[in-house]
This record gives C-alpha cells, sequence and structure tokens, in this order.
C-alpha cells in the first residue's frame, strides 16, 4: 500500500488534534465543529443542524449557508453515549451491533426511564427489569432516554432545522435514529460512513487549503 498511495498532506481533527498534529507536523489542524460541519454540507448542502453523538461526548450545531453558526458540547455526563450504550448492552448480554437494534424495534411498550444521568438511567433500568419488564420495552425506552437527554442536555431550546444530519457511532444503531424521528416528528439524514464524517470533513478542508496556496493535489 505504502507504494501505492502518495500522502500529499495531513490533516488532524477531533479531542487530541493538537498534540497529534505537532506529532505529525500536519498541514492543518481543525476543530471538529468546522470539521463535521464541512464534511455534512459536502453530503448535503441543505442540512441546517448536525446532532452528533460520539463514544464520550455529544455535540449540537446549527448551519447558516453552509457554515456553522451555533454550536455546544457535552463533556460533563456520558448518559447516551456511545461508550454508555455499549456499557448497557454488555451488561444485559446484547451485541450492540445489530442485535440491540433489532431488541428495540420490537418494543411495543418502551419504559419511560430518568434521562437525567447514567446512574438514574441505569437504576431505573434495574427497577423496571426486576418487575418483570420485558427486555425489548427496556431497551426500547433506553433509546428513547438516550434522544430525550441530548434535546434536553445538548440542543435546549436552539434551533433545530429542517433538515438534521445525525452523525456519530450511535447513528448507526436504527432504534436511536427511529427514537429521534418519533419524538421530533421529521425524518433524519444519516450519510453513510457518518461515523467518520469529521475525518471526511478535515480532508476536505485540507484539500481547499492547499488548492488556496497553490499547492499540487
Amino acid at each position: 500500500i505504502r507504494d501505492q498511495v502518495q500522502i500529499l498532506g495531513v490533516a488532524t481533527t477531533g479531542s487530541g488534534r493538537s498534540v497529534v498534529g505537532d506529532f505529525l507536523n500536519a498541514d492543518l489542524i481543525i476543530d471538529e465543529i468546522t470539521a463535521h460541519a464541512r464534511g455534512a454540507v459536502e453530503i448535503d448542502p441543505e442540512v441546517d443542524t448536525i446532532f452528533e453523538i460520539g463514544g464520550q461526548d455529544a455535540k449540537y450545531i446549527s448551519i447558516a449557508n453552509t457554515h456553522p453558526l451555533d454550536f455546544d458540547m457535552n463533556k460533563v455526563c456520558a448518559a447516551g453515549t456511545g461508550s454508555f450504550l455499549h456499557e448497557l448492552a454488555n451488561k444485559y448480554g446484547i451485541d450492540i451491533v445489530g442485535e440491540f437494534q433489532e431488541i428495540a424495534l420490537s418494543s411495543n411498550r418502551p419504559v419511560k426511564l430518568a434521562e437525567r444521568c447514567t446512574v438514574f438511567m441505569e437504576s431505573d433500568l434495574v427497577s423496571y427489569h426486576q418487575k418483570g419488564v420485558p427486555r425489548e420495552d427496556l431497551i426500547g425506552g433506553l433509546c428513547y432516554a438516550i434522544v430525550h437527554n441530548y434535546l434536553n442536555r445538548v440542543v435546549g431550546n436552539r434551533r433545530i432545522g429542517e433538515k438534521v444530519m445525525f452523525l456519530g457511532g450511535p447513528s448507526l444503531n436504527k432504534a436511536v435514529v427511529a427514537a429521534f424521528e418519533n419524538i421530533l416528528g421529521q425524518g433524519l439524514v444519516v450519510p453513510r460512513h457518518r461515523e467518520v464524517l469529521g475525518a471526511f470533513g478535515a480532508a476536505l478542508s485540507l484539500q481547499e487549503k492547499m488548492r488556496s496556496e497553490g499547492k499540487k493535489e
């Protein structure tokens, strides 16, 4: 592969972008908000809102004229993040890839969980489980709690536009997507390779930088 690929430039993004960028002597170090927005509008120029739930945090981005206008991040509470989903799936013996969403989507009466933090969500799940509530209703309720937690803690009173793109690992889960769509009453744009869209946006931004500087592509 090394003989077939020529690296013309390197960009870094994400929480470790500065350290990695300095180590690699990167051509561009770009924050994840700008990178996600750039990647999103490349896929769909009409996107005006981005919901992104990562492994450890969650982000909201409002876009105007293809550029980030407003944003917020939740770094304090892990409820609803990818790591939290993995932890609970393992606790209930559920494969997070495939099986989790199938179980959740089969729920007819998802339970209502506290969406304040991981401790309360878990406590509610245990309580309902002990009362004999079916597993699918527990997991279905968890998906709704994740969505309510995100909308209340990250989005708050901020604007939700007409075309919302959902990114990050949990967007691969069709049950979480369905919960968002049911609560919002509108469909979400869920692009292919959405879990790495920030890297895609960083690469596009670097390409544009190289063009403006007249460097070879």
